[in-house]
């Protein structure tokens, strides 16, 4: 979409990838777009916390590439040719790896494109995911698990104590947690409150349960690494 920087023929179309108001500024000046923004359509970004992945520079869960809408409000919808992931493989070294990144995702981007907004469910989206979970087993195709994993945030209480907040993508799983190094499981505290890690504690380590099953992996996060994304005391 830099071409509308500098000047464009007016027959030439537009690939949207920087964000999506240079898709609608496009369309508005009559060129035919293809909507592939960073912020919903970028999947070599990372889909899960920076401590089970290869570090990327930004991150996209599945939820967020679910909220992909490739003809947004305002949007002149005649010249959205439609929409599309890109996979960029500078820090993708094997085939397995570029399996992982595309799927699920590529499921939340393929409905997003195909499927009218007022259709679009969450909850009913990701039970078809859940099927297409065991496709893909059947197959050996790798994807990602990232979305049964915790999301981990923290912050400062008023007396600049250490507060994690642990939240889940899908609804209905539970949340148990260790801060002795032991693995938790169901059988330890379950997650219903922010946490204050223990003075001498060296690592939280998370898992995620539908009812007596495991379905997140074992999560292990330096308490060090949450008091630097909590920032100073």
């Amino acid at each position: 979409d830099e071409v509308l920087e500098g000047g464009v023929s007016q027959s030439a179309a537009v690939m949207s990838w920087r964000n999506m108001q240079h898709g609608l500024d496009a369309a508005k000046a009559g060129h035919e777009v293809v909507m592939t923004p960073t912020q919903y359509g970028y999947i070599d970004y990372m889909q899960a916390d920076a401590i089970t992945e290869p570090k990327v520079y930004a991150s996209l869960r599945l939820s967020k590439s679910y909220e992909f809408d490739p003809v947004p409000e305002g949007a002149n919808a005649k010249f959205i040719k439609g929409g599309q992931a890109n996979l960029w493989t500078e820090q993708v070294f094997n085939i397995r790896q570029a399996e992982y990144m595309t799927w699920p995702r590529g499921f939340a981007i393929a409905e997003s494109v195909w499927s009218p907004k007022e259709k679009k469910n969450w909850t009913n989206f990701f039970a078809r995911t859940e099927q297409h979970f065991k496709r893909l087993d059947i197959a050996e195709t790798k994807y990602a698990p990232s979305v049964y994993d915790p999301i981990f945030t923290v912050k400062r209480s008023a007396d600049r104590n250490l507060l994690v907040s642990l939240s889940t993508e899908v609804e209905g799983l539970d949340i148990y947690y260790s801060f002795d190094n032991s693995f938790p499981d169901r059988f330890y505290p379950k997650y219903t409150t922010p946490l204050v890690p223990p003075i001498d504690a060296k690592v939280l380590k998370v898992i995620t349960y539908r009812g007596k099953d495991p379905v997140g992996r074992m999560m292990n996060m330096p308490i060090e690494e949450l008091e630097k994304r909590a920032g100073k005391r």
